[in-house]
């Protein structure tokens, strides 16, 4: 079966040729234009430019794509439908159903955070019933848009546990990153200024919040505010400060996270725990996740750092198993309903 993957739901362009017969999986071909340099200015994604850019961008990357794919027939259309930034999602739904209609072929939407977690059975080649051994799953995604903990009961069944009522992690760390003169995207450039500047650092402390209230909530616009203070107080950042103030964050982020995991982790006693979303590229927090297998004693699942970021490739195995498991097509919706 060749399926065909189509990602739109932000400000990533992505199309994938993805084989899979039986057991055996092949990337035929895997594309993504990055909409980054476009949105800098505006400190984020300014959602009719992204439109637009994914409407320049589909039919290139498709033809592209199809040609280092030497494929000659697609079986099945898998596209995001949500959640996501809606004229984004319009575009890929309707660049997909034209391609489904004339090859007269099913088109399965897809669920954005479904797909990022279901990407960790991809790399590990798990398929069918192996799955089942896995789950219940945990499920933990950390992007700029979304931090959602979920637990998988069956692929297609999911129980939502918690999500950000304000500010999502990746949004957190844009918005300290411009305070401390950061460029958009932020959090990969502060991990790497953390990396390089290793050195002697003020001791700061900032909040953690909710992590002490027995909900699966997230709230991160307190820590934003908390570092705004910080700087607001200060007529001019030292970098011993600015190195201070950024350590302390990732530690409150690393705090919250692992704290509300671990919580879930002894209340639902799930197999597995399946991260995924932009900010699990982090090496810290990669590492931080990475514990939690030996002192819970369970399976953690850890994407590559190039399958955390939104790309077709997870859209193209996510509609796979929707459409092997014989679950409803998923309309456009913007919002987060995992």
């Amino acid at each position: 079966m060749i399926v065909l993957g189509i990602e739109t739901s932000c400000d990533e362009t992505g199309i994938c040729f993805l084989e899979i017969e039986k057991e055996k999986i092949k990337i035929k071909s895997n594309l993504i234009s990055s909409q980054v340099k476009f949105h800098e200015k505006y400190g984020g994604v300014y959602p009719f430019l992204a439109k637009r850019l994914h409407e320049k961008n589909l039919p290139f990357l498709f033809e592209r794509a199809k040609k280092e794919a030497k494929i000659k027939k697609i079986d099945l259309v898998a596209v995001t439908t949500r959640p996501g930034l809606e004229p984004c999602l319009w575009q890929g739904f309707n660049f997909g159903k034209e391609i489904s209609k004339k090859e007269k072929i099913p088109l399965v939407g897809v669920n954005h955070l479904e797909a990022h977690v279901l990407i960790n059975f991809f790399e590990k080649k798990i398929l069918g019933e192996k799955i089942r051994k896995f789950l219940p799953g945990l499920c933990l995604v950390v992007s700029g848009g979304h931090t959602n903990l979920f637990l998988m009961k069956e692929i297609g069944h999911y129980q939502s546990l918690g999500k950000t009522r304000d500010d999502a992690v990746g949004e957190c760390q844009d918005k300290i990153g411009r305070l401390l003169g950061f460029s958009y995207p932020a959090g990969p450039k502060i991990s790497a200024f953390l990396k390089k500047k290793k050195g002697n650092f003020l001791k700061i402390a900032l909040p953690r919040p909710m992590i002490n209230q027995k909900n699966f909530d997230f709230s991160f616009s307190g820590l934003k505010t908390a570092v705004f203070y910080e700087v607001q107080k200060r007529k001019k950042i030292s970098l011993r400060e600015k190195l201070g103030i950024l350590r302390e964050m990732f530690f409150s982020i690393r705090d919250v996270l692992i704290a509300k995991t671990e919580r879930a982790i002894k209340i639902f006693q799930p197999k597995s725990l399946l991260l995924g979303g932009g900010v699990i590229r982090d090496d810290f927090l990669r590492k931080e996740f990475k514990k939690l297998e030996k002192k819970e004693k369970i399976k953690v699942f850890i994407p590559q750092k190039e399958n955390c970021t939104d790309n077709a490739l997870m859209v193209a195995f996510a509609g796979y198993l929707r459409f092997q498991n014989h679950l409803p097509n998923l309309r456009i919706s913007a919002k987060e309903d995992i």
